[in-house]
């Protein structure tokens, strides 16, 4: 019996997986060792040390992290959604100079590192008063990742035939009944997309969080990693075994609408 030889495509897709997968392991590994442990990172424990993860969610003050980080996420993640298919649908249904200008302005914006922006925002946010306040980061994150939503938006809402829409109004919908009854509905892959890749953003978000959520009470997961790295010493085992929980959430929710998240994404800009 001979056996079947494989691609060199597996090879080199099981190289990448592995390549992928030693972050992981290194992080799983030093989240399991006591701090005094100088043997190698690579080298996973005998022993299995769960002191890091209590330190992680009673010094880190992780629990209230999560929670603060949640409520930011699905605040912001929920408003994208809604304004970003919303402000697509015209877009992508009325074909004018103007509209092609919004579309390559949107481009131009998500072009624009977030860095560059963080003084005149943060001298704006003290104005609006918006600085160890809920609203204000939910404001900054949705305006931010708005654009990526309005462009894969107003391209996947482009393949879905505009005879739906005139279908509905003969019916005797108005403009917003239609998007809303006919559209919406079909926006599942695209919205799927727009979830993870907004969400694992806001997610993960370092920068903006850091100045304009100063109180210690409004930690969100990355202040809290963060807060285990000081200039006079670091606690990099609790730090892992933080970072270990905190990619749990985004994980499930990748994997609750993956059958949805690459139909969204090549529909919403290969096709666009």
């Amino acid at each position: 019996m001979k056996l079947k030889k494989f691609s060199p495509k597996i090879f080199i897709a099981l190289f990448i997986l592995l390549i992928h997968f030693i972050p992981f392991y290194i992080l799983i590994s030093v989240s399991f060792k006591r701090q005094m442990d100088l043997s190698s990172r690579w080298q996973f424990p005998n022993y299995i040390y769960w002191e890091n993860f209590i330190i992680a969610m009673v010094k880190g003050d992780l629990i209230r992290a999560l929670g603060n980080t949640l409520f930011i996420t699905v605040a912001s993640v929920s408003l994208i959604v809604i304004f970003g298919s919303m402000a697509a649908y015209p877009l992508a249904r009325v074909a004018s100079s103007f509209n092609r200008f919004v579309l390559a302005f949107i481009l131009a914006v998500m072009m624009i590192p977030p860095l560059s922006v963080l003084v005149p925002l943060y001298k704006t946010m003290i104005l609006l008063k918006g600085i160890n306040s809920y609203w204000g980061i939910v404001l900054i994150s949705v305006t931010y990742d708005l654009p990526i939503a309005i462009f894969l938006y107003s391209n996947f809402i482009s393949t879905i035939p505009k005879e739906l829409d005139e279908a509905a109004m003969i019916d005797g919908c108005s403009r917003l009944e239609a998007f809303y009854r006919i559209i919406l509905p079909s926006l599942k892959p695209v919205t799927a997309s727009v979830i993870i890749l907004t969400g694992v953003y806001i997610w993960n978000d370092y920068s903006f969080q850091l100045y304009i959520l100063q109180r210690k009470n409004m930690r969100t997961v990355t202040l809290a990693i963060a807060s285990f790295f000081t200039e006079n010493a670091a606690n990099l085992n609790a730090g892992a075994a933080a970072s270990l929980l905190v990619i749990i959430p985004p994980i499930l929710l990748y994997l609750a609408m993956q059958k949805y998240f690459v139909k969204g994404i090549t529909d919403g800009a290969v096709k666009g």
